[in-house]
């Protein structure tokens, strides 16, 4: 019987498709969901973890702090951190290059500032709408009526600074009422303006229908017409650059979907295509 032969190239082959077997299981892991060496869970990956900052307008405190809580209740790993400051503020903040994952305005003018600066991380949603109120202490010992009487002498009025997205509506219905108003403060948030009517320091104050909603029985709320005239539409969007991709647009779609659009609505917020 002649002696089996072993081929030379034999024993080198074996451990070269061992190595090669290995590094397909390894490419199969990660094509399936897997997380890749130095990666981490939530940042690029579809699955929402790890933290994410939101940058949103002062009028959205109650309505996204709820949301934040829901959203790591749906998402175990996840936290939301808040920041709530005027709108402006907020554009400004991210275009110095504060950390933010996700920015909700106001308004729209503020978003593209961030959009024009090449800062948004795709398309804008809008997600909400809001329309001015008059603001006045309990029993408006002032006897405030219609916005007209804003413009009375002697009348303690704050109002937003212009730049601020409420500011810019209060400059557009009064401009709409052929009336020029004559604050004695202007503030950078919304929640300020609401702040001084609630300490006494304002006679009343041109603030959002959901802040007076939210405020209960420490305001009370005064409709004008004329708020028609410049409804506020706000846009959500990732903030380029965000570290956690995932977890920032599973939070935009919370706001966006069902759920979000429900604590919406409850806090006064109107619908998008408002």
């Amino acid at each position: 019987m002649s002696p089996t032969r072993v081929r030379p190239n034999a024993v080198l082959l074996s451990p070269l498709l061992a190595v090669t077997a290995l590094l397909v299981a390894i490419l199969s892991g990660c094509a399936a969901g897997g997380t890749a060496p130095g990666a981490t869970a939530g940042e690029g990956s579809g699955t929402p973890n790890g933290t994410i900052t939101v940058y949103a307008a002062a009028s959205l405190k109650a309505t996204f702090t709820e949301l934040a809580g829901t959203f790591e209740a749906e998402n175990p790993g996840t936290r939301v951190s808040l920041s709530f400051a005027g709108s402006s503020d907020l554009a400004s903040q991210i275009s110095q290059g504060a950390p933010a994952d996700v920015f909700a305005s106001a308004d729209t003018a503020n978003m593209k500032k961030l959009q024009d600066a090449g800062l948004a991380d795709g398309t804008p949603r809008n997600f909400a709408t809001n329309t001015l109120a008059i603001a006045v202490p309990p029993g408006n010992p002032a006897g405030i009526a219609s916005l007209k009487d804003l413009a009375r002498p002697g009348i303690k009025l704050v109002t937003c600074a212009r730049q601020v997205p409420c500011g810019a509506a209060t400059a557009k219905v009064a401009e709409t009422a052929g009336l020029t108003l004559s604050p004695v403060s202007e503030e950078n948030a919304v929640t300020d303006v609401l702040g001084k009517v609630v300490s006494g320091e304002a006679d009343a104050g041109l603030v959002y229908g959901t802040d007076i909603k939210t405020a209960g029985t420490k305001v009370s709320g005064i409709q004008f017409t004329e708020a028609g005239s410049a409804v506020n539409t706000y846009p959500i969007a990732g903030v380029a650059g965000s570290r956690n991709r995932a977890a920032a647009q599973a939070f935009l779609d919370l706001v966006t979907g069902a759920e979000g659009q429900k604590v919406l609505a409850a806090a006064g917020f109107g619908p998008p295509g408002q």
